[in-house]
Protein backbone atom coordinates (compact mmCIF):
# COMPACT_ATOMS: atom_id res chain seq x y z
CA UNK A 1 0.00 0.00 0.00
CA UNK A 2 1.48 3.36 -0.98
CA UNK A 3 1.48 6.35 1.37
CA UNK A 4 -1.48 8.11 -0.25
CA UNK A 5 -3.64 4.98 0.02
CA UNK A 6 -2.53 4.52 3.62
CA UNK A 7 -3.49 8.05 4.60
CA UNK A 8 -6.76 7.83 2.67
CA UNK A 9 -7.72 4.68 4.54
CA UNK A 10 -7.23 6.39 7.91
CA UNK A 11 -9.19 9.42 6.73
CA UNK A 12 -12.06 7.07 5.89
CA UNK A 13 -11.94 5.71 9.45
CA UNK A 14 -11.85 9.26 10.84
CA UNK A 15 -14.76 10.20 8.55
CA UNK A 16 -12.86 13.28 7.46
CA UNK A 17 -10.95 13.98 4.24
CA UNK A 18 -8.07 16.43 4.67
CA UNK A 19 -7.55 19.36 2.38
CA UNK A 20 -3.86 19.20 3.29
CA UNK A 21 -2.73 15.62 3.92
CA UNK A 22 0.72 16.87 4.97
CA UNK A 23 -0.89 17.86 8.27
CA UNK A 24 -2.10 14.31 8.82
CA UNK A 25 1.29 12.85 7.88
CA UNK A 26 2.97 15.18 10.38
CA UNK A 27 0.46 14.23 13.09
CA UNK A 28 1.23 10.53 12.60
CA UNK A 29 5.02 10.91 12.52
CA UNK A 30 6.88 10.07 15.72
CA UNK A 31 10.17 11.87 16.16
CA UNK A 32 12.04 8.54 16.12
CA UNK A 33 11.03 8.24 12.46
CA UNK A 34 11.89 11.85 11.65
CA UNK A 35 15.33 11.52 13.24
CA UNK A 36 16.18 8.66 10.92
CA UNK A 37 15.82 11.11 8.04
CA UNK A 38 18.44 13.68 7.11
CA UNK A 39 18.32 17.02 8.94
CA UNK A 40 14.96 16.65 10.70
CA UNK A 41 13.00 19.80 11.53
CA UNK A 42 10.10 20.42 13.92
CA UNK A 43 7.56 20.32 11.10
CA UNK A 44 8.54 16.74 10.26
CA UNK A 45 7.11 15.13 13.42
CA UNK A 46 4.13 15.54 15.69
CA UNK A 47 5.25 17.16 18.95
CA UNK A 48 4.16 20.71 18.13
CA UNK A 49 0.83 19.73 16.62
CA UNK A 50 0.24 17.32 19.54
CA UNK A 51 0.70 20.30 21.90
CA UNK A 52 -2.07 22.10 20.01
CA UNK A 53 -4.30 19.02 19.92
CA UNK A 54 -3.96 18.55 23.68
CA UNK A 55 -5.33 22.07 24.26
CA UNK A 56 -8.17 21.56 21.76
CA UNK A 57 -9.07 18.25 23.42
CA UNK A 58 -9.28 19.80 26.90
CA UNK A 59 -11.43 22.62 25.47
CA UNK A 60 -13.82 20.16 23.82
CA UNK A 61 -14.27 18.01 26.92
CA UNK A 62 -14.55 21.04 29.22
CA UNK A 63 -17.22 22.49 26.94
CA UNK A 64 -19.09 19.17 26.94
CA UNK A 65 -19.04 18.83 30.73
CA UNK A 66 -20.09 22.44 31.28
CA UNK A 67 -23.02 22.14 28.87
CA UNK A 68 -24.27 18.66 29.82
CA UNK A 69 -23.63 18.65 33.56
CA UNK A 70 -24.84 21.98 35.01
CA UNK A 71 -25.07 20.37 38.46
CA UNK A 72 -21.41 19.34 38.48
CA UNK A 73 -18.96 21.39 40.56
CA UNK A 74 -15.61 22.55 39.18
CA UNK A 75 -13.62 19.95 41.13
CA UNK A 76 -15.76 17.09 39.86
CA UNK A 77 -15.57 18.38 36.29
CA UNK A 78 -11.78 18.43 36.61
CA UNK A 79 -11.76 14.77 37.69
CA UNK A 80 -14.11 13.70 34.91
CA UNK A 81 -12.11 15.56 32.28
CA UNK A 82 -8.85 14.03 33.53
CA UNK A 83 -10.37 10.54 33.32
CA UNK A 84 -11.64 11.11 29.77
CA UNK A 85 -8.44 12.62 28.35
CA UNK A 86 -5.96 10.30 30.09
CA UNK A 87 -3.34 8.40 28.12
CA UNK A 88 -5.13 5.05 28.41
CA UNK A 89 -8.42 6.54 27.22
CA UNK A 90 -6.95 8.25 24.16
CA UNK A 91 -4.87 5.22 23.24
CA UNK A 92 -7.88 2.94 23.50
CA UNK A 93 -10.03 5.23 21.35
CA UNK A 94 -7.38 5.56 18.62
CA UNK A 95 -6.75 1.81 18.59
CA UNK A 96 -10.48 1.20 18.14
CA UNK A 97 -10.21 2.60 14.60
CA UNK A 98 -6.81 0.98 14.07
CA UNK A 99 -5.05 4.34 14.28
CA UNK A 100 -1.89 2.80 15.71
CA UNK A 101 -1.29 0.99 12.42
CA UNK A 102 -0.75 4.31 10.62
CA UNK A 103 1.87 5.84 12.93
CA UNK A 104 5.30 6.40 11.38
CA UNK A 105 7.92 4.99 13.77
CA UNK A 106 11.68 4.73 13.72
CA UNK A 107 13.36 1.36 13.99
CA UNK A 108 14.17 1.85 17.68
CA UNK A 109 10.45 2.13 18.53
CA UNK A 110 9.39 -0.58 16.09
CA UNK A 111 11.70 -2.98 17.90
CA UNK A 112 10.60 -1.93 21.39
CA UNK A 113 9.27 -5.20 22.84
CA UNK A 114 7.07 -5.59 19.78
CA UNK A 115 4.37 -3.44 21.34
CA UNK A 116 3.51 0.16 20.56
CA UNK A 117 3.48 2.26 23.73
CA UNK A 118 0.17 3.77 24.81
CA UNK A 119 1.92 7.13 25.20
CA UNK A 120 2.84 7.18 21.50
CA UNK A 121 -0.69 6.23 20.43
CA UNK A 122 -2.27 8.81 22.75
CA UNK A 123 0.06 11.51 21.43
CA UNK A 124 -0.89 10.54 17.86
CA UNK A 125 -4.57 10.92 18.81
CA UNK A 126 -3.97 14.44 20.11
CA UNK A 127 -1.79 15.35 17.14
CA UNK A 128 -4.42 14.07 14.69
CA UNK A 129 -7.04 16.15 16.48
CA UNK A 130 -4.75 19.17 16.16
CA UNK A 131 -4.34 18.46 12.45
CA UNK A 132 -8.11 18.23 11.93
CA UNK A 133 -8.55 21.52 13.78
CA UNK A 134 -5.99 23.26 11.58
CA UNK A 135 -7.43 21.76 8.40
CA UNK A 136 -11.17 21.94 9.05
CA UNK A 137 -11.80 24.15 12.09
CA UNK A 138 -13.01 23.70 15.64
CA UNK A 139 -16.54 22.42 14.95
CA UNK A 140 -15.34 19.54 12.78
CA UNK A 141 -12.57 18.70 15.25
CA UNK A 142 -15.09 18.68 18.11
CA UNK A 143 -17.55 16.39 16.31
CA UNK A 144 -14.86 13.88 15.34
CA UNK A 145 -13.32 13.96 18.82
CA UNK A 146 -16.65 13.32 20.54
CA UNK A 147 -17.41 10.43 18.20
CA UNK A 148 -14.01 8.83 18.73
CA UNK A 149 -14.27 9.19 22.52
CA UNK A 150 -17.97 8.38 22.78
CA UNK A 151 -17.41 5.11 24.66
CA UNK A 152 -14.97 6.67 27.15
CA UNK A 153 -17.18 9.72 27.72
CA UNK A 154 -20.27 7.61 28.42
CA UNK A 155 -18.34 5.33 30.77
CA UNK A 156 -16.95 8.22 32.83
CA UNK A 157 -20.22 10.21 32.95
CA UNK A 158 -22.09 7.09 34.07
CA UNK A 159 -19.72 6.69 37.01
CA UNK A 160 -17.56 3.94 35.52
CA UNK A 161 -13.80 3.75 35.33
CA UNK A 162 -11.50 3.36 32.36
CA UNK A 163 -8.08 1.78 32.23
CA UNK A 164 -5.76 2.63 35.11
CA UNK A 165 -4.99 6.35 35.43
CA UNK A 166 -2.77 6.55 38.49
CA UNK A 167 -2.57 10.36 38.47
CA UNK A 168 -6.35 10.66 38.78
CA UNK A 169 -6.50 7.89 41.39
CA UNK A 170 -3.88 9.61 43.53
CA UNK A 171 -5.50 13.02 43.14
CA UNK A 172 -8.83 11.62 44.32
CA UNK A 173 -7.13 9.96 47.32
CA UNK A 174 -5.29 13.10 48.40
CA UNK A 175 -8.19 15.50 47.86
CA UNK A 176 -10.49 13.62 50.23
CA UNK A 177 -9.11 15.80 53.02
CA UNK A 178 -9.38 19.18 51.34
CA UNK A 179 -7.19 21.24 49.06
CA UNK A 180 -3.69 19.91 48.49
CA UNK A 181 -0.68 20.88 46.38
CA UNK A 182 0.42 18.14 43.97
CA UNK A 183 3.45 18.87 41.79
CA UNK A 184 5.14 16.80 39.07
CA UNK A 185 8.64 18.18 38.52
CA UNK A 186 11.00 17.10 35.75
CA UNK A 187 14.32 16.12 37.32
CA UNK A 188 16.22 14.46 34.50
CA UNK A 189 16.11 14.12 30.73
CA UNK A 190 18.48 11.59 29.17
CA UNK A 191 19.23 10.00 25.81
CA UNK A 192 19.35 11.15 22.19
CA UNK A 193 16.62 13.44 20.87
CA UNK A 194 14.75 10.59 19.16
CA UNK A 195 14.89 8.23 22.15
CA UNK A 196 14.73 10.29 25.35
CA UNK A 197 14.00 9.08 28.86
CA UNK A 198 12.36 11.38 31.44
CA UNK A 199 12.48 11.23 35.25
CA UNK A 200 9.75 12.99 37.22
CA UNK A 201 9.60 13.63 40.97
CA UNK A 202 6.15 13.87 42.58
CA UNK A 203 5.63 16.22 45.53
CA UNK A 204 2.64 16.35 47.88
CA UNK A 205 2.47 19.58 49.92
CA UNK A 206 6.21 20.03 49.40
CA UNK A 207 7.22 16.45 50.31
CA UNK A 208 8.48 14.00 47.71
CA UNK A 209 6.22 10.94 47.63
CA UNK A 210 7.09 9.32 44.31
CA UNK A 211 9.44 9.11 41.36
CA UNK A 212 8.85 7.78 37.86
CA UNK A 213 10.78 7.26 34.66
CA UNK A 214 9.35 6.84 31.17
CA UNK A 215 9.79 7.51 27.46
CA UNK A 216 7.42 10.48 27.75
CA UNK A 217 6.75 12.99 30.51
CA UNK A 218 3.17 11.70 30.78
CA UNK A 219 4.36 8.13 31.24
CA UNK A 220 6.88 9.22 33.88
CA UNK A 221 4.17 11.13 35.76
CA UNK A 222 1.93 8.05 35.75
CA UNK A 223 4.80 5.93 37.09
CA UNK A 224 5.48 8.47 39.85
CA UNK A 225 1.81 8.49 40.87
CA UNK A 226 1.71 4.68 40.81
CA UNK A 227 4.75 4.51 43.07
CA UNK A 228 3.15 6.97 45.49
CA UNK A 229 0.00 4.83 45.69
CA UNK A 230 2.04 1.66 46.25
CA UNK A 231 4.05 3.44 48.96
CA UNK A 232 0.99 4.28 51.04
CA UNK A 233 -0.92 6.88 49.10
CA UNK A 234 -4.13 5.79 50.80
CA UNK A 235 -2.78 7.20 54.09
CA UNK A 236 -1.18 10.40 52.81
CA UNK A 237 -4.31 12.50 53.20
CA UNK A 238 -4.90 11.44 56.78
Amino acid sequence: MNENDKLLRLQSKLKYIFNDTKLLKMALTHKSYAYEQANPTYDMYNERIEFLGDAILEHIISDLLFAQKPEMAEGEMTKKRAAIVCEASLSSAFKRIGGQEYIYLGKCEQNSNGKLKDAIVADAFEATLGAIYLDGGYDIARDICLELLDKEIKTVLNGGTLNTDYKTQLQEILQRHGNVKIEYILQKEEGPEHDKSFTIDLFFNGTKIGEGTGKSKKQAEQEAAHQAILNGGENLGN
